[in-house]
């Protein structure tokens, strides 16, 4: 059995995993990758998931309420990295160390757009946070770096406006 089908299976455990899903599949889009220039390779994929969950998170942050499913969101994410590790061949003794790296790869994310949202980090600052955290440095052009720009700055906004419940049965914003 999968890692997917175990999560998947283990819905009534952790309620974050609509969530999860959701987020996986927004960032699972073909337009990320065509338009948005991420490449789609397993490191594009983790980098676009990743900012989608960053994104995600400054929400839920936003909300005292919703410390536990943010918990439990991290939960779905780290069993998923870490099952993908495991699938990919990673061994034991490395798993825990790739998974520090990932968590803070997301944690990275999360600091870079909360500055840059706020406008903390000046007028394309979210721009830069996205060449540095989504894109790793190389910039794609900027008709694909403002597509994932504007994006991710319409799923923030959008986000606001969604219920909790709404968002743990994975109801994202289009």
């Amino acid at each position: 059995m999968g890692l997917w089908q175990r999560l998947t299976g283990r819905r009534a455990e952790n309620p974050a995993l609509a969530l999860y899903q959701a987020v996986v599949a927004r960032g699972r889009e073909p337009a990320w990758y065509e338009q948005g220039g991420v490449p789609d390779t397993i490191d594009g994929r983790f980098d676009i998931i990743a900012s989608v969950l960053a994104i995600l998170l400054l929400r839920l942050e936003a909300e005292p309420a919703a410390a536990a499913a943010s918990a439990q969101l991290i939960e779905c994410f780290v069993e998923d990295m870490d099952g993908q590790l495991r699938q990919s061949g990673v061994g034991d003794v490395v798993v825990g160390k790739r998974m520090g790296k990932l968590m803070g790869l997301v944690g990275g994310r999360l600091g870079a757009y909360r500055d840059a949202l706020a406008g903390a980090a000046g007028e394309r600052g979210f721009e830069d946070a996205l060449l540095r955290n989504l894109y790793r440095g190389e910039h794609p052009g900027d008709a694909a770096l403002d597509f994932s720009a504007q994006r991710l700055r319409a799923l923030h906004a959008a986000l606001a406006t969604v219920p909790l419940d709404a968002l743990m049965a994975g109801q994202l914003p289009q």
